[in-house]
């Protein structure tokens, strides 16, 4: 039974809306926000430190998702709190009333989102991150420089100029609209920053595939530019990007006088997993003078397993990149990327000179260009550590074989399906996701029950897509802890829901 909830700040008599007092003067050894008791202080982060590291190495014990109960929902609509709480009793509410209803990815058997594992190395390194405090917007400091220590590992991972620049961002998403933002001035010139995308006189069109995240549509809109000039390109049947419906789209809006400017093609869609083939959209993107983006959010990152890098022939000579280390990286959130091979124009997209922002050659103002001038951002945590620290630990060899085998327990996972007859496999695996489901009457109700069931029960937690109008179990297999028992428990529970869920339809229909 889950106790009663610190309820710091709502003494007996006060007020709960009124959170202006009359300013009370701190005590003189008060006046910094360091601990009192350093000892003391210490002893409780040694026992945090110890409980997320116990939670790490007993995850296969917990489920993989809770519910969050009525009661723990409510205990944080708490008002704003007055006076402090003591380090331990945060402590014990983070473990008692957060840490039991998160989203669950750090558990093998989540396989719902692409939603990488994490490590207890990345963690350590985000402790270290948190404890320096470093903005690296800029400045001459080492933070930085691990920052262009990755960018040039990322250059050499995907066959990149040293010319080209890189950046650590939020995500994917973050990255797909920096990358528009860097063609948009590729095609209307510098000037676009200031006189905004009419007053070029041309009709920016930008193509993607109908499988596509949907982000690309969102940079498209953050942009300026508008979701309607993004061309969404059929697909075949192995839901890969149709060339030459790309190129027919392209020329029927070159026909009409539009600009096309900008193609994304994905490496790992979110549905499937497939890879549109980037040799082909490469080589459209490049006859047609068009800016060649890969959205390669998880995908990407196969370039590191030598059995998987063939699927990404072609990578190599994209305009831009975008991807996370957060998802088969494995990297603690958040850690996006993108990388752009002429980083001149990527500069120039957002270098934002200002007074309190003046370079030097000396002092903590040297070390330009920052990292500031190639992106929105001017305060920026220290994600490069936690990237860095993951790369030095396992290099690359020991990541790639993780990438590999997930990919191989997808193909298990395949097998597993395709030997039930109850069940029913719903798309090609290209590399690490299977989309399935449950046969019978009503089926996309009971997958969609069965899913449901199961991320309830927390014995899997995979989610829902549609495949050719059909819902389908979505398995994602990223966690570098999932094994092939924690398949064949999603396959048994699967058939265990939906043969009760079946026989609950027949009694209803023989009634």
């Amino acid at each position: 039974m889950l106790g009663a909830p610190e309820t710091a700040g709502s003494e007996s008599g006060a007020c709960p809306g009124n959170i202006v007092d009359e300013p009370e003067s701190p005590p003189r050894d008060r006046e910094t926000l360091d601990p009192r008791d350093w000892r003391a202080f210490r002893a409780e982060a040694h026992r945090m430190l110890d409980d997320m590291l116990d939670y790490t190495e007993h995850i296969r014990e917990r489920p993989v998702w809770q519910p969050v109960p009525h009661q723990v929902r409510e205990a944080f609509h708490e008002p704003l709190p007055r006076k402090p709480n003591t380090l331990a009793s945060l402590h014990a509410r983070f473990m008692r009333q957060i840490l039991p209803y998160a989203v669950g990815n750090a558990h093998p058997g989540f396989m719902g989102w692409v939603h990488g594992g994490g490590t207890p190395i990345g963690m350590l390194a985000e402790m270290l991150a948190a404890g320096l405090n470093a903005n690296v917007g800029g400045r001459d400091q080492m933070p930085v420089e691990v920052e262009r220590q990755v960018v040039r590992w990322v250059r050499e991972l995907f066959h990149f100029p040293d010319s080209a620049s890189g950046l650590f961002v939020t995500g994917t998403s973050m990255a797909n609209l920096i990358a528009v933002l860097v063609a948009r001035t590729a095609a209307a010139g510098a000037g676009v920053r200031r006189q905004g995308i009419a007053a070029g006189g041309q009709r920016l069109a930008a193509y993607t595939s109908e499988d596509a995240h949907s982000c690309i549509a969102q940079a498209m809109d953050l942009a300026g530019l508008g979701s309607d000039a993004l061309r969404l390109i059929p697909v075949t049947g192995d839901h890969r990007i149709d060339p030459g419906a790309l190129e027919k789209r392209i020329a029927r809006d070159k026909r009409a006088g539009l600009t096309p400017f900008f193609v994304a093609a994905t490496a790992g869609t979110v549905d499937t997993g497939a890879v549109d083939d980037l040799a082909a959209v490469s080589g459209i993107a490049r006859r047609e003078r068009v800016w060649f983006h890969v959205d390669g959010a998880y995908g990407a990152l196969g370039m590191l397993a030598p059995d998987i890098a063939p699927l990404l022939a072609g990578i190599e000579q994209a305009d831009s990149l975008a991807f996370d280390f957060n998802k088969w990286g494995q990297v603690p959130y958040d850690a996006g990327f993108v990388l752009v091979r002429d980083g001149a124009l990527h500069h120039q997209t957002f270098a934002s000179p200002a007074a309190y922002l003046r370079r030097e050659s000396r002092g903590m103002a040297a070390g330009s260009p920052w990292p500031c001038d190639l992106g929105p951002d001017l305060s920026r945590g220290f994600r490069a550590l936690k990237t860095w620290f993951t790369i030095q630990a396992y290099g690359t060899r020991q990541l790639g074989a993780m990438i590999s085998r997930t990919c191989a327990l997808a193909r298990y996972l395949k097998q597993s399906v395709e030997r039930e007859p109850a069940l029913e496999l719903l798309a090609p695996v290209a590399l690490n996701i299977v989309c399935f489901r449950y046969r019978g009457e009503r089926a996309d109700e009971i997958n969609r029950n069965i899913v449901a069931d199961l991320q309830e029960s927390g014995i899997a937690a995979p989610s829902t897509t549609t495949i050719g109008g059909k819902l389908a179990i979505r398995a994602a297999i990223v966690n570098h802890r999932t094994r092939e028992s924690d398949l064949d428990t999603l396959v048994q529970a699967i058939l265990a829901f939906g043969s009760a869920y079946s026989h609950r339809s027949s009694r209803a229909c023989a009634l």
